[in-house]
């Protein structure tokens, strides 16, 4: 069975930084589009990163420059840096994948088919 687990959430202060970890278990770290969404209280799931199985990522504009997302293929493991980090940056953080894909990856939730539980991370000002 595939599944991911997210850790590493926690609080912050504004412009203190916090390192999500995601890992993927149950099949091969290869072909896999793996993605970083978040959801605040009363809004919309919105993704934040979304890496290629390739390496690149690509990042919601809000987070440019501030989050960094990495992936290590012998750890099956994908981490996502976040810097300088905002208030608005409060949110519970999801980890989401789907392997075995033979084109690019998509921003859209519904795309992926396999979820973590979430991580929380506050921001304080």
């Amino acid at each position: 069975q595939v599944h991911v687990v997210e850790s590493g959430g926690g609080s912050e202060q504004a412009g203190g930084s916090l390192r999500l970890s995601c890992v993927a278990s149950g099949s091969p770290f290869i072909r896999t589009c793996m993605a970083w969404f978040r959801q605040a209280p009363g809004k919309e799931r919105e993704w934040v990163a979304i890496t290629e199985h390739d390496g690149t990522t690509d990042y919601k504009d809000a987070v440019k420059g501030r989050f960094t997302a990495s992936k290590d293929i012998n750890k099956n493991t994908l981490y996502l840096q976040m810097n300088n980090l905002k208030p608005e940056d409060t949110a519970m953080y999801y980890c989401a994948a789907r392997f075995d894909v033979t084109g690019g990856c998509s921003n859209h939730p519904l795309w992926y088919p396999v979820w973590g539980q979430g991580t929380q991370v506050t921001v304080s000002s």
